[in-house]
């Protein structure tokens, strides 16, 4: 009797320890069970699969629920494992806003591609581009199948979407959106979020895919009003991206009268408007110098970078085709054939 006691008072106080130390989070499986009727903000873990020991795969989803009835707007951030700054973005936002003064509710997701993020890697676990195989399969390979899962299980429930990027291992990028900029809309979303430059990019025909979709394209085919925006550089969180980002989020929950208002027709929009752009790649192997800047404006024929061979002896320099503004750049020195050098906008 007397060891029972010891048990039991050791069981409450595990049991008290546990209450205070975390918060328990509750799982879903699909974000059409989230409960839209407490104001404030709720924590889930999404069920995206089950792993090797049965355990569910799960990635965090953060709700800020409105007083009052109004649209969703879904943030998902670092679908690649390597670009991370969306998440601090997600984060401050979330002590940014006071959920008594919104209409509808926010979904953020802080960490879509659940693998990658931890084992530091751009792609998913069998090295495929998650970004590329949209819509996903329900009886596809590993990829499809967590591909498959965002697209029925998160992009259902958004009315507006902000895609949320950064540059790749060895690259760095200026803030700027891709949207279709034929779409009125779309166009003023992407005004909202202030960024460097503005590129009309309608979606990623991939070819060799296993689909050629994005998850903006398959937002948008949803009838979403869907953007991507490209934060910066990537494996690092940047305060002034952070800052910038939430900045524009709440620009756009004031646009859609959902936080408080402002007048569109006075809104500052110093971005750089690009009809196209494009990667120019090498040529030839060697160690390569990019000196140009992010946003630099280049005019046909400026030298941008220069390859040099093992010994030194520049072996191919490199001249803008044409005029344009540097969206983004390598910044890995050592490059076989075939690297990229820049990331071309035409104005």
């Amino acid at each position: 009797m007397k060891y029972f006691k010891y048990f039991v008072l050791t069981l409450l106080i595990l049991v008290s320890f546990l209450s205070f130390s975390q918060e328990i989070v509750p799982i879903i499986k699909n974000l059409s069970e989230l409960d839209n009727k407490h104001i404030g903000v709720r924590n889930y873990w999404l069920e995206m699969g089950t792993n090797t020991y049965n355990f569910p795969i799960l990635i965090p989803v953060v709700v800020i629920q409105g007083s009052s009835n109004g649209p969703t707007l879904g943030l998902t951030a670092a679908i690649h494992g390597d670009e991370l700054n969306g998440i601090p973005i997600i984060h401050e936002l979330i002590s940014s806003i006071d959920a008594k003064r919104l209409k509808g509710r926010v979904i953020a997701i802080p960490g879509v591609n659940a693998y990658s993020i931890q084992n530091d890697q751009r792609r998913f676990i069998d090295d495929e581009d998650l970004n590329r195989i949209f819509p996903g399969k329900i009886d596809g390979d590993r990829s499809q199948q967590y591909a498959y899962k965002i697209n029925e299980r998160v992009l259902p429930s958004f009315n507006i979407h902000i895609d949320m990027h950064t540059a790749s291992f060895g690259r760095v990028n200026s803030m700027y959106a891709r949207v279709d900029s034929s779409n009125d809309t779309l166009r003023i979303l992407a005004k909202l979020q202030q960024p460097d430059i503005i590129l009309n990019s309608k979606g990623a025909s991939t070819v060799g895919a296993k689909t050629s979709s994005t998850m903006r394209e398959e937002a948008t085919a949803k009838g979403k009003q869907s953007i991507t925006i490209e934060y910066g550089n990537p494996q690092v969180f940047q305060g002034e991206m952070t800052d910038r980002g939430v900045k524009g989020i709440l620009n756009t929950l004031a646009w859609l009268n959902m936080y408080e208002t402002i007048n569109i027709d006075k809104f500052e929009d110093n971005a750089i408007y690009c009809k196209k752009s494009y990667w120019i790649y090498m040529e030839e192997g060697g160690f390569l110098d990019v000196p140009v800047a992010l946003k630099q404006h280049l005019q046909k024929g400026d030298k941008f970078a220069t390859v040099r061979n093992a010994f030194g002896s520049i072996i191919k320099e490199y001249f803008a085709p044409e005029d344009g503004v540097v969206i983004g750049k390598s910044t890995n020195p050592a490059n076989m054939n075939g690297g990229r050098i820049i990331h071309l906008g035409i104005k």
